[in-house]
Order: structure tokens, then sequence, then C-alpha cells
């Protein structure tokens, strides 16, 4: 399926089934939150990553407008869709401040390894241990999925673009395992350095080795 979406390109990534709050002040992005809450359509938000607007990105749709400023400045609710690759992008649209973009739907199949999701889980719960971090997830542990975790394993932007690009949950599955498999035994010997830097200096009653 291919067809003409306005897009809201951010510093960000969405996954389907996130749910988003954003504070729209620019006058041409008013206009797009506007039309698409009034006609019930989506728009996509493309990642902006070292200034380039990404080819891969999220269709969300406007749940709310929670909030509307004297100036026209809104808060809004949205909520991630599915994800689309840009074909065309159309800067100049008649009698819009917006851009736009011809897109289309890639097949995204989501059968995933519920075990390895488990672990997943478990390792991100974790790193957050390891940093002394509180972070709930808004789904039972049974109904976590790789979406729902991804903002949670410490991606770089990059990286999440990268998980976004997967298109079948096993590639997402994996590609989390890897990075937490790499980055959770670095932050464990960084907790245990920080305990020896403090520990250094410091009088200890220590037992002598007898030979």
């Amino acid at each position: 399926m291919t067809n003409f979406i306005p897009i809201f390109p951010l510093g960000i990534v969405v996954y389907p089934g996130e749910q988003l709050n954003l504070h729209i002040f620019e006058p041409r992005y008013k206009q797009l939150i506007k039309e698409c809450f009034d006609t019930k359509k989506p728009f996509g938000i493309p990642p902006v990553i070292d200034d380039k607007l990404q080819e891969t990105g999220t269709l969300v749709r406007v749940l709310e407008i929670t909030n509307v400023y004297d100036d026209g400045k809104m808060d809004i609710k949205t909520e991630g869709l599915q994800v689309f690759t840009i074909l065309e992008s159309i800067k100049d649209l008649p009698e819009k401040l917006y851009s736009g973009a011809i897109v289309n739907y890639p097949d995204n199949v989501e059968a995933g390894n519920r075990a390895l999701m488990q672990n997943i889980i478990a390792a991100i719960r974790e790193l957050h241990k390891l940093l002394k971090i509180s972070k709930e997830f808004k789904k039972p542990d049974a109904e976590l999925w790789s979406y729902d975790v991804a903002h949670h394993a410490g991606l770089s932007l990059t990286e999440e673009y990268e998980l976004l690009q997967l298109l079948h949950e096993l590639q997402r599955q994996e590609y989390l395992k890897r990075h937490l498999k790499k980055v959770v035994p670095v932050i464990a010997e960084m907790e245990t350095l920080k305990e020896r830097v403090q520990l250094n200096g410091h009088f200890k009653n220590l037992k002598g080795f007898d030979i």
C-alpha cells in the first residue's frame, strides 16, 4: 500500500504502540496537528539523525489535544501505529505550511520468541538496577515485546533507529539481546571500579597471608 501523509520530522524514534506526548509550537505543525485531529487522519514522524531526514518512520495518530494555549500552542497525546518507508519527500504543498511524503508500509512480522523476550526483560531490569534508576513497563511482562521495551534498554538514537528498521520481531529481539549482553557487563564493571576507587586511600583491616 502506498499513500501520501503529512510528516512531522523529529529528533526521536517512535515505535508502533508507543504513546507519546508532544508540545506543538511551530505554526506549520500547529496547522498539521489541527488538520489531522479534525479529519481523524494520521501523520508520520520520520527521525532526524545528524541533521538528516531518515527514510523509515512511524505513522501516528492524535489521540487527544489536551491543552490549547492563547497563542495557539498545543499539548497533544499521540499513539504510534505502524512503520513506513519514505519513497518521495514533498517539501512544498499547496496552501500548507508543513511538508509531506509518499510512503509505503512494509510487512512487519510481529511473531517473536516468548522465552527470549523474558530474558531481555530480565536483562533490562538488571541494567536499571545497576544504574540505580526505576522505570516501570506499561504492560504486564507476558504482553511485552521489543517495541515496548526498546526505550528502556539504553540504546542511542542511532541504535533505536536501527531497531525501527528491523521488520521481524525475532530480529528486534536478537538486536536487544546483543546490545544488553554487551552493555550490562560494562556497567557492572564500572560499578565495581567505582567501589574500588571509593575504598582507595581508606585504612583497611587486612589479615596477612601466611606463606
